[in-house]
């Protein structure tokens, strides 16, 4: 057990490393980590509903729904009706392509380097691990 215990508390600094990189990254380019994820979330160019981003990367509807309403309010993005719902597909406009590639830039940048580095020495099994594990442990909290 200990060890098992040893191992999820360096998965845990871990995380907590990376998502304070993110922070920082965010706080650097002069938006908060809210929008830096938003805007990574858009810029796989496929159609996402606030639900579905509030489910996929943890964030409230609140903090979504009021950082949607701020891009919405410059011109970056626009909703798009889906289907019978009321749920609204969230698009990029062309200035809120070019300012989401303008932010993410860097931060891609950084990634590539790191994910180089870290796959010279690691097989790319580790991120399949690692997001097993997150899943596990989502859903054992979730069963709490």
């Amino acid at each position: 057990m200990d060890q098992n215990f040893e191992i999820v508390r360096r998965i845990a600094v871990a995380m907590n490393k990376i998502d304070g990189t993110y922070y920082l990254s965010a706080k650097k380019l002069g938006i908060n980590e809210n929008m830096l994820a938003l805007l990574y979330a858009l810029d796989d160019g496929n159609l996402h509903s606030q639900k579905q981003i509030c489910e996929e990367w943890l964030i409230p509807k609140t903090t979504i729904n009021t950082i949607v309403k701020e891009l919405i309010e410059a011109g970056y993005i626009t909703l798009l009706a889906r289907g019978k719902t009321r749920e609204k597909n969230i698009r990029l406009t062309d200035s809120g392509k070019a300012y989401t590639q303008k932010v993410m830039k860097s931060v891609y940048a950084a990634e590539q380097r790191a994910i180089e580095k870290t796959l010279q020495q690691f097989p790319s099994l580790f991120a399949d691990a690692l997001d097993f594990f997150a899943d596990r442990l989502y859903e054992e909290f979730q069963k709490e």
